[in-house]
């Protein structure tokens, strides 16, 4: 069964921190990361990782900021986020580049349903 499953989301203060996880199963991919969606903002690519040489890449705004790691026993990624600010909220998803393989930024083509997060005091 093809699952992309997100979770981590949640409420933050200012400067704090969460890590965002993602089990991707049922089917191989060449990059997984994240893209995020804010209320009347477009979409915008944060981060995503290479499977076959681990090569990363970050959105300007969250560089220095975020940390993409994957796990490859378990088949998940995570996204380590720092130094949280209001503009980070947003709904953030977990996708798959399963063609491309492109890093910088990656082309998806499946994702899962988002978690949440929100930097508000």
């Amino acid at each position: 069964q093809v699952q992309v499953v997100e979770s981590g989301g949640g409420l933050v203060l200012p400067g704090g921190s969460l890590r965002l996880s993602c089990a991707a199963s049922g089917f191989s991919y060449l990059a997984i990361g994240w893209f995020r969606q804010a209320p009347g903002k477009e979409r915008e690519g944060v981060s995503c990782i290479s499977v076959s040489d681990g090569s990363t890449y970050y959105a300007d705004s969250v560089k220095g900021r975020f940390t993409i790691s994957r796990d490859n026993v378990k088949n998940t990624v995570y996204l380590q986020m720092n130094s949280l600010k209001p503009e980070d909220t947003a709904v953030y998803y977990c996708a798959t580049d399963r063609y491309s393989g492109r890093i910088g930024p990656c082309q998806y083509d499946y994702w899962g349903q988002g978690t949440e997060v929100t930097v508000s005091s």
